[in-house]
């Protein structure tokens, strides 16, 4: 039998992992409630709410990056299709963009087993420096580190430490992501930590499955895309990108006639 244990419909009733969506969930769970008993089949506790809405809010928008490009650009060729231009910006999401979170997730969770809490940063400094030794060593890049805007710290980072402390999911992820950072502030070209170093810290020490890294990146980064193709529609810019496009094309085939 093809069945799910998420949910099911009948002609009277929706039902949500044993719930009853008119009567036991509208106007009783919010978004994250509803998010996690979809996911885990059990709701949040408040720690886990106020942590899960401080990482959705942080992938909501960065702006004009490529994402909200490839969103736009898909909208002005399909106007007719928000649906497309949002999965337009989604499709973009991987080992540079929205994607990075998962990955740090699981680069962390290969050392974290090996941190002793109790001694901070200083007494689990070797085991950073083997993380970082070992992913050299084996020519895999290093998540959660750099920025090319954020290059002295990045803003989201504090923030986020300071949520994970303060609902009980700073631990062994979050001391191991700390001690990588002290150790590669302290070279000949320092990097800090950035937000997707943060958040993957914070998803490890909750114990979720990696792929929350990149999954709470992309709904959160939905609902920033609906946004700029709101504006897109209200005040577009499309379709200057693309006649910027089309000037260097164009400048690309005038011949350079000082060179004759």
């Amino acid at each position: 039998m093809i069945k799910t244990e998420i949910g099911y419909t009948t002609p009277e009733v929706i039902t949500v992992r044993g719930k009853n969506l008119a009567n036991d969930i509208m106007g009783k769970l919010d978004f994250v409630d509803g998010l996690m008993l979809c996911t885990l089949a059990r709701l949040p506790s408040a720690q886990e709410k106020s942590m899960l809405n401080a990482i959705l809010v942080v992938g909501l928008d960065h702006g004009l990056t490529p994402s909200a490009l490839a969103a736009r650009l898909t909208y002005l060729g399909a106007p007719e299709s928000l649906q497309g231009a949002v999965a337009a910006g989604l499709l973009g999401a991987g080992t540079r963009f929205l994607g990075t979170t998962q990955k740090a997730v699981l680069q962390y969770m290969e050392f974290s087993g090996q941190i002793e809490i109790k001694t901070g940063l200083q007494g689990n400094a070797a085991i950073a420096e083997r993380l970082i030794a070992e992913r050299k060593g084996r020519g895999d890049k290093l998540y959660g580190y750099g920025h090319p805007i954020h290059k002295v710290f990045d803003p989201r980072v504090e923030s986020l430490r300071e949520i994970s402390r303060v609902n009980g999911f700073y631990g062994a992820n979050w001391i191991l992501a700390d001690a990588v950072a002290d150790s590669l502030s302290r070279r000949a070209k320092p990097l800090n930590m950035n937000a997707s170093g943060a958040m993957a810290a914070a998803i490890g020490d909750m114990g979720l499955n990696p792929i929350f890294g990149v999954a709470l990146m992309l709904v959160g980064r939905c609902a920033g895309l609906v946004a700029h193709l709101i504006e897109e529609e209200q005040s577009p810019i499309a379709g200057e990108i693309w006649d910027l496009v089309l000037k260097q094309d164009d400048r690309n085939r005038i011949p350079d006639r000082a060179a004759r």
